[in-house]
């Protein structure tokens, strides 16, 4: 057995988008000039990343037993296409100003407008350009897919989950963008919490962590009973990983986030977080949290309330042995599975990777 050393696999996975985007400014450059202008925000969003879907894609693959290829780490790269798109459309939906310490792609597309003096709405015409954008990175996802380089009759293998995780990733954002605006009023606690779990479990954890690992699992030919151990342990981790979002959403320094501090505040995230806040919080303290909520304006100060809230609300204690129940219980499901060695230890790397993270 070799070890897989995910600090060697990230450049090659990095070097397998560069790829990708050389080629897709290339096929860019021989429809219109205009389109180089939309390269470059995706270029940017790009080169920044953790890289875990493609991590987890990867060692699905060789949980199966298969060995190293560069087509497998191209497969894995379309990861990182998927996941451009959802961060542009879900910057635009949010109305967000940063993401990961740069301007998001409809702010970058609106500066460009007003630069070149354009007639019209130079924030209208950021959004229009930055919905385009996002679709591009689809497709562009679903060409790394096909051209990676690998048989046809194992690609089919995967394709099928493929095409479910995007499905459910744009059904889990809807999720998302309801919860936002429905009241939780007429909702017992643990309603509210179930609600947030499910909104994380389809917009977040099956497209994380669940459906990466399987997509390369199921390409690699995984049998049924590894399978289901995986499954269980991409959910669990997946879970886990998006809590953890969800505390650094209102905890997390901006100068390693690359967000402002209490951006899901001001966006009127209605995480797992908040629903154990309003459970812990007297009915004054309730309304403190809902009138934050959804906030655009929330200043510097009615952050640091909110967060004395939240924190005085024991809702940080119970996400973090949330957090703690999950990762042990993806570290059962992998203890179990019936996976190649080097993939196993791996994947049991990326637990504390996924889950004790500050960005």
């Amino acid at each position: 057995m070799s070890a897989i050393d995910l600090a060697v696999l990230r450049p090659r996975i990095d070097a397998a988008i560069e790829e990708q985007l050389r080629r897709a400014g290339e096929d860019l450059a021989e429809l219109a000039p205009e389109s180089a202008d939309l390269l470059g925000p995706i270029t940017a969003l790009l080169r920044g990343g953790k890289r875990l879907r493609p991590l987890f894609l990867y060692l699905g693959y060789r949980a199966a037993g298969r060995p190293d290829s560069d087509a497998a780490v191209r497969l894995a790269a379309a990861m990182e296409f998927v996941q451009a798109a959802a961060l542009i459309h879900d910057d635009v939906i949010d109305a967000s100003d940063t993401r990961r310490g740069m301007p998001t792609t409809h702010r970058a597309l609106e500066a460009t407008h007003r630069a070149r003096g354009w007639a019209g709405d130079a924030a209208s015409f950021g959004v229009a350009g930055a919905i385009l954008a996002g679709n591009l990175c689809l497709g562009w996802a679903d060409q790394s897919y096909d051209e990676c380089g690998l048989p046809d009759a194992e690609l089919a293998g995967g394709r099928r989950t493929f095409d479910l995780m995007r499905a459910q990733l744009m059904a889990g954002q809807y999720l998302d963008v309801v919860s936002a605006v429905r009241p939780w009023a007429g909702l017992a606690a643990a309603e509210r919490v179930a609600t947030a779990e499910r909104v994380i479990t389809y917009k977040s954890a099956k497209y994380s962590i669940q459906h990466p690992l399987l997509i390369g699992a199921r390409t690699g030919g995984v049998s049924r009973d590894s399978d289901g151990a995986l499954t269980a342990y991409g959910l669990e981790l997946g879970i886990a990983f998006q809590l953890r979002d969800d505390l650094l959403g209102v905890f997390g320094d901006p100068d390693v986030t690359g967000k402002p501090a209490g951006d899901d505040l001001r966006e009127g995230k209605r995480t797992v977080l908040v629903a154990h806040t309003l459970a812990g919080l007297d009915p004054a303290g309730q309304a403190e949290i809902e009138g934050v909520l959804g906030d655009p304006g929330l200043t510097p100060d009615a952050v640091d309330r909110a967060r004395e809230l939240i924190t005085a609300s024991g809702a940080v204690e119970l996400v973090e042995d949330e957090i703690t129940r999950r990762a042990d219980a993806a570290a059962a499901a992998l203890h179990t599975a019936p996976i190649a060695q080097e993939a196993r230890v791996a994947l049991g790397e990326l637990i504390a990777t996924a889950t004790a993270r500050s960005s």
